[in-house]
C-alpha cells in the first residue's frame, strides 16, 4: 500500500492512496489561509484603501508595479484572492476510482480534483455534507465573484525572495489557483454518490468503503476502506463533544490493519467549552455597553451552537431584545437544512422532532424575529430592519471577502465595538492587518471541537491499530509550549509519520485472494475423506478476473462462453450447439515471467493498431489505443486492459500471451 499526502495543514487533509489495485482519495479540502496575503474584496470602493501606498522591492523591475500595496508596515497582493488545492504532482487525478468526504469542509477542492482531469470515478459522501458542501462552496463563489478585481496579479510569485516576510514565506504561491464558478460546482457534484451511515459500497469490487458517524458537524463521518483481508481505517475530524450532531461512533473502527490519522484539535491550548462561554460572555459584554457584535463565521456547523448559546445569554441577562442578524447568501438555506436533517443529529434533538418540536432553537426565533437571515447588506428590507446595537454573524472569517468586510470598514473606529473569531483555521491577527489601525476591539475565540491529544492517544489504545499514520507535527508539542508533553500522541511500535507533498509505503501485503466458485464447478467436485472431520477434492477450472473478482470456472463452460457465443443480426444472443469443434481440452501451456513493454508495442503495431501510445507514469506506463477505445495499465505486479468492447479485450490479452514465456 502507497499513501500519498497532498496537503500542508493536517486540520485540511488531502491524501490518496492506492491499495489493492484501486486508487482512493480521502478528502479534498481547500487551504484558504493563502487568502491572508491579498488586500480585502469591498463592497463599496473605500478611500482608506484607494490611499495605500504601491510597494516595489528595491532590486525588482517595474513589471511588479501595481501588484503589491502596504498597510502598516505589511505587504498584500492586490488581486483577486487564491487559494491552495491539492496538488496533482504525486498522483494523477484522472487514475482515481473513488473520493471519500468527511465533512462539508472537506468538499470545497472537489472541482479542482474532478474538472478538466479526466476524472472518471464516484464520489462518496452523506447527504448532509453534500448539501450544506454545495452552500459552502456557493456562499464562496459568490462573496468572490460579487467584487471583481480590475487586473489578476501574478509576477510577485517570481522575485519571492525579494519580498518581506510574511509573504516571502508563502509555500508554493505557483500552485495557488483563482475560486471555480457556479458551473464547476455543479459538474462536479455530479459525479457524487450518497451514502447512509453503515453503508458498505464497493468501490472497483476490490474494496468496500463504509461512513461511520465522526460526531464533528452534520453528516460527518470517519471511513472504513476494507477488503476480506485487510481493514484500513481513516479518522478524519472527529467530536466526542455533546452538541449537535449524532455521537462519534468508533466500534466498527476497532482492529484495523492500518489506521490514519488527521485532523486534530487546532488550537490544542483552548478547551471549546471555555471559549464557547468566553464568546458569550464577550458579546454580552460589549451590547450591555451599547456596541455592535460581528461574528466572521461559515454559514454552517459551528454558527447553530453559537446562536443557541448565545440566545441563552441574552436570555439571562434580560437583553432578549438586541437584534441577531445571519447575513449570507445561503442562509435562509442553511438554517432550513439543520431542520430538515433531523435524522442526523443528536439523540437529544431527534427526541424534540418526535415530539413536534424544533430541534433548534433558532427555528423558533427566526419565526419571532429575533434572528433575521438576509442574503447580503443589499437584500430587500435589511436597511429597514436593521438597527444598533445588534450581533452580526457573517462570512467570510478570512476577513478578506464577503459582508464582514463592510462591517469591519463600518465599525472599526468604536472601540465599544467588537469582532470576536470563533475559527480556528485563521489567525486573527493575520485576518485584521488591512484594517489597521484599528479601534475596534478583537476577541479571539478559537471553539475547535476536534477531539484533543488526550482523548485521540486513549482513542488509539481502543482501537489497537497495527500501523498507524500520522503527520510528523503530532509527534511533539507545540513550538510555544515545548514542556507540554501531554499535547502530543505516542504510539507502540511508533507510528509512520508523513510531512507536506510526501510519499510512504505502508507494510500492507496481500497474501491471499477471495475468489468464488461457480455453481457447475462445486457440482462436479467428488470429495474424498482424508481424516476424520476432513474432506478435500482437486479442481481443474479456468480462473476468471474481471472487475477485481475472481471466478473458478468450469473450463468447458470458458471455452464454449467464448467460442459459441454470438450475435444475431437483431442483436439478440444465441448459442450454437456443442459439436467437435466446440471441445474443450486444457491449456498445454501456461504463461509466466515478465512481460516486454517493447514486444508488445511491435505485437499491436502488427496487429493493425499503429496509433497504440505509450506513456511512462510512477507506477509502470500506460498504452492508449486510441482507434480501439482501450487502454492498458502495466505495472509491476499486475496488468489491466480497460475497455468496453469484448472482441478488442480478447485480441489485446492473446497479444499480452505472445509476449510472455510459457511452461
Amino acid at each position: 500500500m502507497k499513501f500519498y499526502n497532498l496537503s500542508s495543514e493536517p486540520n485540511r487533509p488531502s491524501s490518496i492512496i492506492s491499495f489493492k489495485d484501486t486508487t482512493i482519495m480521502l478528502d479534498c479540502c481547500l487551504e484558504q489561509t493563502p487568502t491572508q496575503h491579498f488586500l480585502p474584496l469591498q463592497l463599496v470602493p473605500n478611500q482608506r484603501t484607494n490611499n495605500m501606498n504601491h510597494w516595489l522591492p528595491r532590486d525588482a523591475d517595474t513589471h511588479l508595479e501595481g501588484e503589491l500595496r502596504e498597510c502598516s508596515n505589511r505587504v498584500f497582493v492586490d488581486s483577486p484572492p487564491e487559494f491552495k488545492c491539492p496538488v496533482g504532482q504525486l498522483v494523477d487525478f484522472s487514475e482515481l476510482d473513488a473520493i471519500l468526504v468527511s465533512n462539508s469542509l472537506s468538499i470545497l477542492a472537489l472541482p479542482y480534483i474532478t474538472n478538466q482531469t479526466g476524472f472518471r470515478g464516484t464520489v462518496l459522501m452523506t447527504e448532509p455534507t453534500l448539501q450544506l458542501g454545495r452552500l459552502l462552496m456557493k456562499e464562496l463563489v459568490e462573496y468572490v465573484e460579487r467584487c471583481p478585481k480590475a487586473r489578476v496579479c501574478s509576477k510577485w510569485k517570481q522575485c519571492l525572495r525579494l519580498l518581506p516576510p510574511p509573504l516571502s514565506f508563502a509555500k508554493l504561491p505557483q500552485a495557488w489557483k483563482q475560486i471555480y464558478n457556479s458551473k464547476q460546482i455543479t459538474e462536479a457534484l455530479s459525479y457524487v454518490t450518497i451514502v447512509a451511515y453503515n453503508e458498505p459500497v464497493s468501490i472497483c469490487g476490490a474494496v468496500t468503503a463504509t461512513a461511520v458517524c465522526s460526531g464533528y458537524s452534520v453528516g460527518s463521518c470517519n471511513w472504513l476502506i476494507a477488503s476480506h483481508q485487510h481493514k484500513i481505517v481513516y479518522l478524519s475530524a472527529s467530536s466526542s463533544l455533546t452538541t449537535h450532531p449524532r455521537p462519534l461512533n468508533y466500534q466498527p473502527l476497532k482492529q484495523p490493519d492500518v489506521l490514519i490519522v488527521s485532523s486534530l484539535i487546532h488550537r490544542p491550548l483552548t478547551n471549546p467549552d471555555h471559549m464557547m462561554n468566553e464568546f458569550c460572555g464577550a458579546a454580552v459584554h460589549a451590547l450591555r455597553n451599547n456596541g455592535n457584535v460581528l461574528v466572521p463565521c461559515y454559514p454552517t456547523g459551528l454558527i447553530y451552537d453559537m446562536m443557541e448559546c448565545l440566545v441563552s445569554q441574552l436570555d439571562s441577562v434580560n437583553s432578549s431584545m438586541v437584534p441577531i442578524y445571519f447575513l449570507s447568501p445561503v442562509a435562509d438555506q442553511s438554517l432550513a437544512y439543520s431542520n430538515i436533517f433531523s435524522e442526523w443529529l443528536s439523540y437529544a434533538k431527534q427526541n424534540k422532532v418526535f415530539q413536534q418540536e424544533d430541534p433548534f432553537v433558532h427555528a423558533h426565533l427566526a419565526r419571532a424575529g429575533r434572528i433575521k437571515p438576509f442574503k447580503s447588506l443589499h437584500a430587500d428590507g435589511f436597511s429597514a430592519e436593521f438597527r444598533q446595537p445588534c450581533v452580526v454573524f457573517c462570512g467570510h472569517p478570512s476577513l478578506r471577502f464577503g459582508d464582514a468586510v463592510h462591517f469591519m470598514e463600518l465599525w472599526a473606529n468604536n472601540p465599544l465595538n467588537v469582532v470576536i473569531f470563533t475559527e480556528a483555521e485563521f489567525e486573527f491577527g493575520d485576518a485584521l492587518a488591512p484594517f489597521q489601525p484599528l479601534a475596534m476591539r478583537p476577541i479571539y475565540c478559537p471553539i475547535d471541537t476536534c477531539i484533543n491529544y488526550t482523548q485521540a492517544q486513549k482513542l488509539l489504545s481502543e482501537l489497537k491499530a497495527t500501523t498507524v499514520l500520522m503527520p510528523a507535527t503530532y509527534t511533539k508539542p507545540p513550538a510555544l509550549t515545548p514542556h507540554r508533553t501531554d499535547i502530543k500522541l505516542e504510539t507502540s511500535p511508533p507510528a509512520l509519520l508523513y510531512r507536506d507533498h510526501s510519499i510512504l509505503h505502508v507494510p500492507l501485503e496481500r497474501t491471499v485472494e477471495l475468489a468464488s466458485m461457480s455453481p457447475e464447478l462445486a457440482a462436479s467436485l467428488t470429495p474424498v475423506a482424508v481424516r476424520a472431520g476432513l474432506t478435500a477434492a482437486t479442481i481443474t477450472a479456468s480462473l476468471k478476473h474481471q472487475d477485481n473478482t475472481f471466478t473458478l470456472q468450469v473450463v468447458d463452460d470458458v471455452s464454449e462462453n467464448r467460442k459459441d457465443e454470438k450475435e444475431t443480426k437483431n442483436g439478440n444472443k444465441s448459442k450454437s450447439k456443442p459439436g467437435p469443434s466446440s471441445v474443450s481440452v486444457y491449456p498445454s501451456r501456461y504463461p509466466y515471467g515478465t512481460l516486454s513493454v517493447e514486444d508488445l508495442m511491435q505485437g499491436l503495431s502488427q496487429a493493425g493498431m499503429v496509433d497504440a501510445r505509450l506513456e511512462e507514469d510512477a507506477g509502470g506506463c500506460i498504452i492508449t489505443v486510441e482507434s480501439e477505445d482501450a487502454m492498458l495499465q502495466i505495472r509491476d505486479n499486475s496488468t489491466h486492459i480497460i475497455t468496453s468492447r469484448l472482441e478488442t479485450r480478447e485480441k489485446i490479452r492473446d497479444l499480452l500471451l505472445k509476449c510472455l514465456s510459457h511452461i
